[in-house]
């Protein structure tokens, strides 16, 4: 079901992962997309699936819960597994048929860069687990201060991004409350060609779309009546500070990146 996807959600907690700093938890997400990219050989993805599975221990978040953000992009998965495993050539062939040529280099490939795509999601969705929507818009807005002195909108920008990605798990969850509906009324979301199963989608898309506006214009109506005036002369019940955990998550950080360049340069 739509409503079991995790996507942008966040899950309230007390653990040392929930209790970093935001803008901390911000630039560990870009080393360890960076650190990901850069590995190259099994010791490396190795090394960067024990951290993660370590942040997820440490942030007590369910592992179901963890593989559920990865339902919506699994097509794009297998497509790329796919592509890989027919297109990448090599010198040990393992099948060939016509124009058909699986390698071992070609199979090799399409598994490392599925367990890449997985742990690049899992990975990123945990800052929005352990993160709430208000500390990730502080957290982007002062990171993007440098950027006020070229007169760039900076908490208005944090804002829409906190926003869009709240606004993910209610559209899902809209999505299925009309799915539903629908189903009820007799509609097939599951049966037909591709063409049939398009137009089926078409009584799904437009309340969705009604309802997202509505929702958008709700918010609007909201922030205005609480006189919402943007980042001009805004003060926060709770300021942002850095801990020892903070610079011991960023050293952390830094070896395990340092580690992966050193893994891959001698892999």
């Amino acid at each position: 079901m739509l409503k079991d996807i995790t996507l942008g959600q966040y899950f309230p907690g007390n653990t040392i992962v929930h209790r970093l700093d935001p803008r901390i938890k911000l630039i560990l997400t870009v080393v360890y997309i960076t650190a990901l990219f850069l590995a190259r050989g099994v010791l490396a993805y190795a090394l960067m699936l024990i951290a993660l599975l370590t942040c997820l221990s440490l942030s007590r978040i369910k592992p179901k819960a963890a593989l559920s953000g990865l339902r919506p992009v699994m097509i794009i998965i297998l497509i790329t597994v796919i592509l890989n495993i027919f297109f990448v050539r090599g010198d040990t062939v393992l099948f060939e048929y016509r124009w058909i040529v699986i390698t071992s280099e070609g199979v090799f490939t399409a598994v490392f860069m599925a367990v890449r795509l997985m742990m690049l999601i899992i990975g990123t969705f945990l800052l929005t687990y352990t993160t709430s929507p208000i500390a990730l818009t502080d957290g982007i807005e002062r990171m993007l201060n440098p950027l006020k002195k070229i007169k760039l909108p900076v908490h208005e920008l944090a804002m829409m991004m906190s926003i869009a990605l709240r606004m993910i798990p209610t559209l899902i969850e809209e999505t299925d409350k009309i799915m539903s509906a629908q189903k009820a009324r007799g509609a097939d979301f599951e049966t037909g060609g591709l063409i049939k199963r398009a137009k089926a989608i078409i009584p799904l898309v437009v309340p969705l779309f009604i309802s997202a506006f509505r929702r958008a214009d709700e918010l609007a109506v909201a922030m205005e009546s609480r006189c919402y005036h943007g980042g001009e002369g805004r003060t926060r019940m709770k300021v942002l500070k850095t801990a020892a955990r903070d610079y011991i998550a960023l050293l952390c950080g830094a070896i395990i990146i340092a580690a992966v360049i050193f893994l891959g340069r001698v892999a």
